[in-house]
């Protein structure tokens, strides 16, 4: 192994940033060492002082050429700013030496490295020499032994004051490396490796995760990825998929899938209580799913209106009620002989109503519109809206393929899909687990309404303290800020804690520019990132990475294998 010093010698005189960041952001392999010796303040005062007298002397004499009386003037009018800011802003003086060595097996690519290092620090207004004859003793100064050596010292010595100080700060390279983390891939400037723990509450305030990007950039890729390694992780995984880009990945994974749609034999009862939506110690099952309801009937309906809402409640009470189900939390238990058995058992889907029985009810003339709207989801192409639910939860991973819907029925599916899931969520808070809201735009955008946008945002608000994580993945960025002023998209970005932007176009940078704290550099970088490179901001850091993947991890994702 081949190692060479380099030895810087100057600096410009006043720094307004970090002088080393752009050294430590590059992929180089190097060392530096920094060396500050403080000053004693009097013996420092006290020779400035005799210093300033002599050479103000020199300055009165006549017997000097300009060139000697300007670098007299020059270090008089130095000492004297060193001597003021000793005195007046108790600044104190050190002495900085500055060593950088880099190390190859080839000299060849030795020499070029030396030449791009000094190439970096020359453009920062450092002035550099290469160790010659001195590399021994700049190789040790490099070494954790605290050995300066008089030899190099002589020419790498620069005083500086304590405000000076601030710009030879070191500890400025971007890296995330939680020891618990998952890989994620490579930091675009140094090469430092990405590893995240989102579920590390000590570290990060919530899991959540917000992907957003262009069709193309690699967002899709990333989010196989993370369900891909969380699922060797054994996280529970619940994937809500309306473009059906998960089911190779869902075979190769032995996940579960579920299949809504005309052709599908699969079925969720809407009106389900399941006893997991509440947890131990909690009240009012009849109740909170009467909330839910009216947001999903807020989707068929249009938005609807106090008195309308008041009726829509009404008629939900009569007919949970023409099944025994009343606010009374024990009507939810079976009985046998007009009583609950010793070991209460929960009354399943076939003990539910289903959209028909509530369509049935709606018989007056207040209800005629209700009534002709849910004709498609009782006897037309919607009806499969209309069963028992006939799906067994057995399995860790859970994509729920909605495709077949259509662009304008999506909602729908989605929204039984995320009920049934945040249910799940809820079971046991002991447990990691993640739900992915693809295309989530549908659920918080215009085309949605804020019972089912408050919903959503409930999800990422208290997912937290259920040992879960949301992930938002949209590439309509606008359409994610268009409802009530973008109050939903905004709490949603606000409430995740790690957020992921891949490429995107200027109009949406525009729009995310409103609502996170883009730098113009960074808005410049997301607009020209490559396929499969992001900016990420996980908790306080802000980091390029790109995305990386074993070939056999490709083979699962894309469905080679």
């Amino acid at each position: 192994m081949l190692f060479s010093v380099i030895l810087v010698t100057n600096y410009n005189r006043e720094q307004s940033e970090l002088i080393l960041k752009s050294l430590i952001d590059t992929n180089i392999n190097i060392n530096i060492s920094i060396f500050y010796e403080k000053q004693d303040p009097y013996k420092t005062i006290r020779n400035l002082t005799y210093h300033i007298g002599n050479v103000g002397v020199d300055l009165k004499g006549k017997n000097q050429n300009r060139q000697d009386i300007d670098i007299a003037a020059f270090t008089y009018n130095d000492a004297k700013y060193i001597r003021k800011e000793m005195q007046v802003n108790n600044e104190d003086l050190y002495f900085l030496y500055i060593y950088v060595s880099t190390f190859s097996t080839d000299e060849k690519e030795l020499e070029y490295l030396l030449n791009k290092i000094e190439g970096i620090l020359q453009s920062k207004g450092m002035q550099t020499i290469r160790a010659y004859f001195r590399q021994e003793q700049g190789f040790k100064a490099i070494l954790p032994l605290m050995e300066n050596s008089i030899d190099v010292k002589e020419a790498a010595k620069r005083n500086v004051l304590t405000s000076g100080l601030l710009a030879t700060y070191p500890f400025i390279s971007s890296a995330i490396f939680d020891e618990t983390g998952i890989f994620i891939g490579t930091n675009i400037y140094n090469n430092s490796l990405v590893f995240i723990d989102r579920y590390d509450k000590n570290k990060y305030k919530n899991a959540n995760i917000c992907i957003f990007g262009t069709s193309g950039a690699g967002k899709s890729f990333y989010t196989k990825l993370l369900i891909l390694r969380c699922r060797l992780l054994g996280i529970e995984q619940y994937i809500i998929d309306p473009e059906r880009e998960y089911n190779k990945l869902c075979k190769n994974l032995n996940g579960l899938l579920l299949k809504l749609g005309h052709s599908s034999d699969s079925y969720i009862n809407i009106f389900d209580i399941r006893k997991e939506s509440l947890e131990e110690g909690e009240e009012g099952y009849l109740a909170n799913k009467i909330s839910k309801l009216i947001g999903f009937f807020n989707l068929i309906f249009g938005n609807i209106n106090e008195e309308e809402r008041a009726l829509l409640e009404e008629k939900l009470i009569e007919v949970y009620k023409l099944k025994g189900i009343t606010f009374d939390d024990n009507s939810l238990f079976k009985k046998e002989n007009g009583k609950i058995n010793i070991k209460p058992v929960f009354k399943d889907t076939y003990d539910m109503p289903i959209l028909e029985d509530f369509y049935n009810i709606l018989n007056d003339s207040r209800t005629k519109t209700f009534k002709t709207k849910l004709i498609p989801f009782v006897k037309g192409s919607l009806k499969f809206f209309n069963n028992y639910t006939n799906v067994i939860i057995d399995n860790k991973l859970i994509v729920a393929d909605i495709y077949e819907l259509g662009e304008e029925n999506l909602k729908y599916a989605m929204w039984v899909c995320i009920d049934l899931f945040w249910d799940l969520i809820k079971k046991d808070r002991n447990i990691k687990k993640a739900i992915y809201l693809d295309e989530i735009w549908r659920l918080i955008g215009v085309t949605s309404n804020k019972d089912v946008a408050s919903f959503i945002y409930k999800i990422f608000k208290t997912i937290r303290k259920y040992g879960g994580s949301g992930v938002a993945i949209t590439q309509d960025v606008s359409d994610l800020f268009s409802l009530e002023d973008g109050t939903y998209g905004r709490s949603i970005l606000n409430n995740s804690e790690i957020k992921t932007f891949f490429s995107l176009e200027e109009e949406n940078i525009k729009v995310l520019e409103k609502y996170s704290n883009l730098s113009e550099k960074e808005k410049i970088e997301i607009k020209s990132l490559k396929r499969g490179e992001c900016l990420m901001f996980v908790g306080g850091e802000h980091i390029l990475t790109n995305i990386e993947a074993a070939e056999f991890e490709k083979e699962i994702i894309e469905g080679r294998k």
